[in-house]
C-alpha cells in the first residue's frame, strides 16, 4: 500500500524530507555535494540554477522555493541517488521491501560512506517517491535511535502543489531521473543476484 497516495500524507512525506535536508548543516551539504559524480553535481547545478555566486545558498534558496513545485524532490534525488544504490546493492533481493531489521542492518555502511544527514534525504526522498516501504522509512525516520530527524521547528510545506506547473524542462528532467533510477535499481538487483548465484557454485564447487 503507497503512503503517499493522498494530499495529506503526501503533504507529510514532503514535511519529512524538507526536515532530513534542513537538519544537514552548511558544511554537511557542502561536502556532500562535492563528494557526488560530475554528472550528478552538474544536475544539482541545473537545479539550484547555480551562477557564480556560492554554492550553498544557492541550493538552500532552490530548496526553500521549491517544496511545492517538485525542485526540492529533484535536488533530494540526485543528492540521494549514490546512496540509494549503495542500499538497493546491500539490501539485494530484500531492496523492494525491506524490513526495519534488514535496513538498520545496511545503516552503518550508508553512514560511513555517504554520512548521515545524505542517507536520511535519501530515506525521506524514497517515502516522498512512494515506495514500498515507505511506512518502515518513515517509522524509522521518526523513532530509530541512529538514523531519527531531530525534533525540531520547520517551516510549514503549503498545500498548493496542485497550482504549480512544472515547465516541460523540469518535468522532462524530473521523468529522466525516475527512469534512471529505475533502470539502475533493476540493473543492481541482477548483478547482486548473479553474485550470489556464482558464490553459491562456488562454494558448490569447493
Amino acid at each position: 500500500m503507497a503512503l503517499v497516495s493522498n494530499p495529506k500524507a503526501h503533504l507529510a512525506a514532503l514535511s519529512l524530507l524538507d526536515r532530513s535536508l534542513s537538519a544537514m548543516t552548511d558544511e554537511e551539504l557542502a561536502t556532500a555535494i562535492s563528494a557526488l559524480p560530475d554528472d550528478h553535481r552538474e544536475a544539482i547545478d541545473r537545479i539550484a540554477e547555480v551562477g557564480d555566486g556560492d554554492l550553498v545558498p544557492a541550493v538552500r534558496s532552490a530548496i526553500s522555493h521549491g517544496r511545492i513545485n517538485g525542485v526540492m524532490e529533484q535536488f533530494a534525488t540526485v543528492l540521494g541517488d549514490p546512496c540509494l544504490a549503495q542500499c538497493i546493492e546491500l539490501l539485494g533481493d530484500k531492496a523492494d521491501l525491506p524490513s526495519h531489521d534488514e535496513m538498520q542492518a545496511v545503516l552503518p555502511a550508508l553512514i560511513e560512506t555517504h554520512g548521515l544527514g545524505v542517507t536520511r534525504v535519501m530515506l525521506a526522498s524514497a517515502v516522498v517517491g512512494e515506495a514500498p516501504a515507505s511506512a518502515t522509512l518513515v517509522e524509522m525516520l521518526k523513532r530509530d535511535e541512529i538514523i531519527a530527524l531531530p525534533k525540531q521547528e520547520i517551516r510549514p510545506v503549503v498545500p498548493a502543489r496542485a497550482a504549480v506547473v512544472l515547465t516541460p524542462e523540469q518535468e522532462a528532467e524530473r521523468d529522466q531521473l525516475k527512469a534512471a533510477r529505475k533502470e539502475r535499481k533493476a540493473r543492481e538487483q541482477a548483478e547482486a543476484k548473479l553474485r550470489r548465484e556464482q558464490a553459491a557454485q562456488a562454494r558448490r564447487k569447493g
